[in-house]
């Protein structure tokens, strides 16, 4: 049975200017989040942070050294800006796929399709084809839309119950773990299985400039394309009947909402690896505050969902220094508990 009771809460709507005070401090707890973590770190204290963003703005200030320079516009600011759109990308997928799969439990990385993604983009890492940023974003998408074709094609006999969506998305995704190694294994080439099972695990290091453009220019229009299906997603969350009811033309909206779905996953994979429980634990956390209407929903999980992976990757620089945690890791740290706890909420634990 689909479950349309966890995704209706709360029901009584918070009150309009309650809504938009919890906007307002979100939207100001994001600001402050990409300042705070940017400040983190050696070699960035607030007058390097204050200097260099002074030489940018063209104010009389003594410029940095290039060293110092780089740490922060070259390193620093895209891995914080790029920590910030992944964990939008992935919130508003969470938020989505709960919706049009009628599953609370629904996650682009407990569905396989983040893993269907890495396997994508290691394909064309191995295959050499990997000279450029939209390479690995292709291979990446295609592995996503593969892994969740097979996730539907296996479901289509049992339905979405919860329980059945999990364990077969578990399933897709071992397969396409399991194709993942294999890949890597074939390779023989041991520093790549290293730096290729590091960035799979989730890892920000790598953020660039080029990673960041193509990722915000990728959310914003998967986001639009989200949120012009708001009324569609209020409909489906209390089944096809309702949403066909209210106009929607099902089977094209839900199309539409699983490929772009897949191509903000894939984008998210492509640059920074599976981050796991992002788009399960956000949305869940946003619905309490504004209510189940998509049109609020989407947005908010979005800055939500920026600060909350701004965060935990700021963790991840500092709780084991100067050794560096794989931001997966602690994701999925703070996502199995709550997967619990929903699953022991819904009697099914």
């Amino acid at each position: 049975m689909a479950d349309t009771a966890v995704l209706a809460e709360p029901s009584a709507p918070p009150r309009p200017a309650v809504r938009t005070l919890t906007t307002v401090v979100c939207l100001v707890l994001l600001a402050v989040s990409v300042v705070l973590a940017l400040r983190i770190g050696a070699g960035t204290g607030w007058a390097e942070i204050g200097r260099a963003a002074g030489v940018r703005l063209g104010l009389p200030v003594q410029p940095l050294s290039r060293l110092q320079d780089s740490l922060i516009w070259d390193l620093r600011l895209p891995r914080v800006l790029l920590a910030a759109l992944v964990g939008a990308a992935l919130a508003v997928c969470g938020a989505a796929l709960q919706s049009v799969t009628r599953n609370s439990l629904a996650d682009p990385y407990l569905l396989g399709v983040s893993s269907g993604a890495s396997t994508g983009a290691v394909v064309v890492v191995v295959l050499g084809f990997a000279g450029s940023r939209l390479g690995v974003t292709g291979g990446a998408l295609v592995g996503a839309l593969v892994a969740f074709t097979l996730l539907m094609l296996l479901l289509r006999r049992t339905g979405l119950d919860s329980v059945r969506v999990v364990l077969t998305g578990v399933v897709v995704g071992q397969l396409f773990a399991a194709l993942t190694s294999l890949i890597l294994l074939s390779s023989g080439d041991a520093d790549s299985i290293r730096a290729v099972t590091h960035w799979l695990l989730g890892s920000l290091a790598s953020a660039r400039w080029t990673s960041v453009a193509v990722c915000a220019v990728v959310l914003a229009v998967g986001l639009l394309v989200v949120w012009l299906c708001s009324s569609a997603l209020d409909g489906f969350a209390f089944g096809t009947d309702t949403a066909a009811s209210l106009g929607v033309d099902v089977r094209t909206t839900r199309i539409v909402l699983l490929v772009t779905t897949s191509v903000l996953t894939a984008v998210a994979v492509a640059a920074v690896g599976a981050v796991g429980f992002v788009g399960l634990i956000v949305p869940h956390g946003v619905r309490f505050l504004v209510g189940p209407l998509h049109r609020r929903l989407l947005p908010l999980s979005a800055v939500v969902g920026a600060v909350f992976l701004v965060w935990t990757d700021a963790l991840t620089r500092v709780v084991f220094s100067p050794l560096e945690v794989p931001v997966g890791v602690f994701t999925a740290l703070l996502g199995v508990p709550l997967f619990l706890l929903i699953l022991r909420r819904r009697g099914e634990l």
